[in-house]
């Protein structure tokens, strides 16, 4: 992509210019160069993309659901085919290697083969003679216009925890990604349309808070979904609900790993390098904790440090790469920060990112945004560095004594995402399960994301809303569930009934 490349919307089945008038810079994050300008959404924008999902959703919802199936199917197959094609746009504009982009896409498309099954899905359930000639049977209903706001992280996964299934239960959807990397999202959008999904049923606008602000006001917006900070999942949820619509919002996460006396240590490096450092730490899923229970935290340590001052870090496109640059000039001067208060709090910098310097092409410094991994030790529960989200490659060492300290350090936190346990003990991962107060756990799994077959979500500050992602909790978003009882006049009695009826 060259700095002359503009990106747009799609709206009612075609790639549209934006008239608003504002633009931002879409980075290439491994070199600091503009790759593009993307077109900022106005009030107009959303309105029109509203309108035309709206004028869709009638004919859309009574589509057959195996004719809503068939297209996800062909969907599926595109995405497929142009499965390296997504993954290096992603690598291009979010700056994570190309591995990693290559495995987001794949989450992505098993999102998309699971709502493939939606005439399975949408089933209800059905009694006869609940009462004398009374039939008893539910349905579950799409709900118009859904509306999903995505973050720069996962530009295609993300997404696609929210549409394939919004769209395959009869809604009709309009996609706000992120700013910062958005022509994965036009990509997508190209590929439903060449599968065959009817024009106006998904559109995206690209935008910044006045496109959100816009949604969440829209009358004809129904649902939305959101994915991002925690400040922010505490505003779209306020807001939402406050303008009538069903939101659901994952927020902000600090994720532990429990490291157990009698884990097999070289396991647990290799998890936390990976869960630590992979994405640059800009995922909602990273361990940037790593709790050490005991006498095994001397150890750990050491070998972690030799292991992060070894990170092979460079381009995405780079096969030797292991990790990437951050997103942009911004976020890296915001996770530099958050290094210089850990030092302040004092927390011992064991790896020190901070000093790592990359050649550019031309022999000069980089004007990537870079920056190496960073591991400290000795974190204590009252610092900064502890207690918030920093979404860098930033790890954080916190001893305990024991295995009920490190339940209680963690139950304590305010968010409540993922949390991970090492342990080659049975009994131990059993009362870990248990007693924790977090919503996905991992037992010798550093990152356990559920598969699409099951649900997305954390507890606590980490979510705001009823319904977890993805999975059933998915459909049941997606849906209004509705009760019907039947009798026909045959069965019924003369006369009027002024009781509750009752089975009789």
């Amino acid at each position: 992509m060259n700095s002359s490349a503009h990106v747009g919307h799609f709206i009612g089945g075609r790639r549209i210019d934006g008239k608003s008038g504002r633009e931002a810079d879409v980075f290439n994050p491994a070199t600091g160069e503009v790759g593009a300008r993307v077109a900022l959404a106005g009030g107009d924008e959303v309105d029109a993309a509203v309108k035309v999902a709206r004028d869709a959703f009638p004919a859309w919802s009574n589509t057959p659901a195996l004719r809503r199936a068939r297209i996800m199917f062909k969907f599926k197959q595109l995405l497929d085919q142009y499965h390296d094609e997504l993954a290096a746009i992603i690598t291009r504009e979010h700056g994570k290697v190309f591995d990693d982009a290559r495995g987001e896409v794949v989450r992505g498309i098993e999102v998309v083969e699971f709502a493939t099954g939606i005439p399975h899905l949408l089933k209800g359930d059905y009694s006869e003679q609940v009462s004398t000639g009374i039939d008893q049977f539910s349905l579950r209903q799409p709900l118009g216009v859904c509306a999903g706001i995505t973050p720069f992280n996962f530009p295609v996964m993300v997404p696609m925890w929210m549409f394939p299934l919004a769209i395959a239960c009869g809604n009709t959807f309009v996609l706000k990604p992120s700013e910062r990397d958005p022509s994965a999202s036009l990509r997508l959008a190209e590929l439903l349309h060449q599968a065959g999904l009817p024009d106006g049923v998904f559109n995206v606008v690209q935008g910044d808070k006045v496109a959100v602000d816009a949604l969440l006001a829209h009358p004809d917006v129904a649902a939305l979904s959101f994915v991002g900070s925690t400040p922010i999942a505490e505003y779209i949820q306020r807001e939402g609900t406050r303008h009538g619509k069903r939101v659901q919002a994952l927020g902000g996460a600090k994720n532990h790993m429990v490291v157990m006396p009698d884990a097999d240590l070289e396991q647990a490096v290799d998890a936390l390098m990976g869960s630590a450092y992979g994405s640059a730490g800009e995922r909602c899923m990273a361990i940037s904790v790593c709790v050490a229970v005991g006498r095994i935290a001397d150890e750990l340590v050491t070998r972690l440090a030799q292991r992060a001052r070894t990170l092979k870090i460079g381009d995405g496109m780079d096969q030797a790469s292991e990790m990437g640059p951050l997103v942009t000039a911004a976020h890296q001067a915001k996770v530099r920060g958050y290094v210089d208060l850990g030092v302040q709090e004092g927390a011992q910098l064991v790896v020190d990112g901070r000093t790592l310097k990359m050649p550019g092409r031309d022999g000069q410094p980089s004007k990537g945004f870079f920056l190496g991994g960073c591991l400290f030790d000795h974190v204590q529960p009252f610092m900064r560095v502890y207690q918030e989200e920093i979404f860098g490659p930033v790890l954080g060492v916190v001893r305990v004594p024991d295995f009920a300290a490190a339940i209680e350090l963690i139950n304590a936190h305010e968010y409540g995402n993922g949390v991970a346990l090492f342990t080659a003990d049975g009994n131990t991962a059993r009362e870990f399960v248990r007693r924790i107060r977090i919503g996905m756990v991992g037992i010798n799994v550093p990152i356990p994301v559920p598969m699409a077959f099951y649900s997305f979500g954390g507890w606590k500050r980490s979510l705001f809303g009823d319904t977890h992602a993805y999975g059933m909790e998915g459909v049941r978003f997606y849906t209004r569930y509705k009760a019907v009882m039947q009798r026909w006049p045959g069965s019924i009695a003369k006369g009027a009934e002024f009781a509750m009826p009752v089975s009789k």
